[in-house]
């Protein structure tokens, strides 16, 4: 399954402003600069779909993407993110709370974390609190050919056993991953076409 038809829908600062698509809805959580946005490009082989920037903190507002008309995806602006004020930090947190607590539509959150390094304080943050609020989650292993070959299979082994969730490797470079993610999705989603 590919992604044959991707659009950028719009974007909302807060719950009371996300317009109801009535699709199933995906959101990807992370680490400022984890690679949000080029995830959404590599799956929908559309390198201008999402902007991206090697400026940390650049993603502000929630962008909605349409896939195959068949779901949504919800990029949301990165945590772990330290040079804008403590109220904005705090404004950020407060929206996200909401949008992920009561989205009617939100039926997986991805955490994506960069595999380069070992999952970060706030990566077990977020991950502590979506337990906490019984909220579905996968882990998707970012900048995985960066790793050598011989390493892979170890981190994917590592973050699975931090993390306590399903773990996909991820690569914008090597699309050999994109595939068994849109399955992925497909499946939690019950999406046959």
């Amino acid at each position: 399954m590919i992604i044959k038809k991707a659009k950028f829908l719009t974007s909302a600062q807060k719950l009371s402003q996300c317009p109801n698509f009535n699709l199933p809805e995906i959101a990807l959580l992370g680490r400022s600069n984890v690679g949000k946005s080029t995830f959404i490009n590599a799956l929908t082989n559309n390198s201008k779909l999402a902007k991206t920037s090697n400026k940390p903190g650049k993603t502000r507002l929630i962008n909605f993407f349409s896939f195959n008309d068949d779901y949504i995806v919800a990029d949301l602006p990165g945590y772990g993110y330290a040079q804008v004020s403590k109220e904005m930090q705090n404004e950020w947190q407060k929206n996200l709370e909401k949008y992920l607590l009561n989205r009617n539509m939100l039926k997986l959150l991805i955490q994506l974390i960069d595999s380069r390094h070992d999952v970060q304080n706030n990566d077990l943050q977020m991950q502590d609190w979506l337990f906490h609020n019984n909220l579905k989650s996968i882990v998707i292993a970012t900048k995985i050919d960066l790793i050598p070959k011989s390493k892979r299979q170890l981190k994917i082994a590592e973050f699975t056993k931090a993390t306590k969730r399903t773990v996909l490797p991820f690569s914008a470079v090597d699309k050999r991953y994109n595939d068994n993610i849109i399955n992925y999705l497909n499946s939690e989603l019950s999406l046959s076409k």
